[in-house]
């Protein structure tokens, strides 16, 4: 019998645990995600981000939902003692769409997701998913508390 070669799983580079879900692209998993978020940043004693981080996984995730036609969506939460940096992926749509969202306009009633995130958030981004998931698009955001200024 031969072993299967194992494939390594990308350490958070900050330290700390990462946990992940995947869901289904359904009308529920903006709040299943929402939980999830929740449920973690209460047990890993991340009380002050909460409220914060579920606003943002919450307008990732229905992007994701709304906007792609991807049959799943992917959560990932990287925790340490400091900060959390959540990531979302989708199988649909060019990165260019999620950058265009953020030219929202004012007087529209919707669209103002990614510029709350980016309000709310330390730091955010998109990627694509690299050449192993040429279709992946993933968008993240990382609350926690500011490096100190030297």
């Amino acid at each position: 019998m031969t072993a299967e070669p194992s494939t390594p799983v990308r350490v958070n580079p900050l330290g700390g645990e990462v946990y992940r879900l995947t869901l289904p692209n359904t009308a529920s998993a903006p709040r299943l995600a929402r939980d999830f978020v929740t449920s973690l940043l209460k047990v890993s004693r991340h009380p002050g981000l909460v409220d914060d981080a579920r606003i943002c996984v919450t307008e990732l995730v229905t992007n994701a939902h709304r906007h792609t036609g991807t049959p799943l969506i992917r959560v990932q939460a990287a925790v340490n003692r400091k900060r959390v940096t959540v990531t979302v992926t989708d199988e649909g749509g060019p990165l260019t769409d999620t950058l265009d969202a953020l030219r929202v306009d004012p007087e529209a009633e919707d669209g103002r997701g990614l510029a709350l995130v980016e309000n709310l958030a330390l730091a955010w981004g998109t990627r694509g998913g690299g050449p192993r998931h040429p279709g992946r698009k993933v968008v993240w955001f990382m609350l926690g508390r500011p490096e100190p200024t030297p």
